[in-house]
């Protein structure tokens, strides 16, 4: 699984653009991945701010989880746009039926897979050897171009949930 985003991220955003990831409760079909990319690139070609265009950019990885990006440096967003990009991810939510907005599930890589787990399960994950410091978390906290290109898939260790961790990890 290659994980070098930087070959799917627009050249021509500031690193300073804003980021919001969402992530899906479950894998989204192949076709239910191609509805949504439809869906993705209708809500940035009309995405606005006040009337002015945002530029913007929105994907879905790893058929989990979507990436809305907005280069501020053009033109700045607005809670009204961020609203409408909120109910973009609820309609899709809605469409599919899943959940998008739990951030007690954590997402990790293990065994070149994306693996879902409750927050309240990651102390008997690390007790059973399933996830150690080690093991890649998609850190959906990231904020900016750059926090996603750098720290959005780093090792538990390197992330905001390491203070979670049992002694053992």
């Amino acid at each position: 699984m290659s994980f070098d985003l930087k070959e799917h991220i627009p050249e021509d955003f500031h690193d300073s653009s804003r980021v919001w990831i969402y992530q899906s409760n479950r894998l989204f079909f192949i076709s239910e991945a191609f509805e949504i990319e439809d869906m993705l690139k209708a809500f940035v070609d009309n995405w606005k701010s006040h009337g002015d265009p945002v530029k913007g950019y929105a994907n879905l990885f790893f058929g989990r989880f979507i990436v809305l990006m907005a280069d501020e440096t053009q033109s700045g967003v607005s809670g009204c746009s961020t609203d409408s990009s909120v109910h973009l991810i609820k309609d899709i939510e809605k469409k599919f039926n899943v959940d998008m907005f739990n951030r007690l599930n954590l997402a990790f890589l293990i065994k070149d897979k994306v693996e879902m787990l409750p927050l309240s399960q990651l102390n008997y994950a690390v007790e059973n050897n399933f996830i150690n410091a080690e093991t890649l978390y998609f850190n959906n906290t990231v904020l900016t171009k750059k926090e996603l290109l750098d720290n959005w898939i780093r090792p538990v260790k390197n992330t905001w949930l390491a203070q979670k961790l049992p002694a053992k990890a």
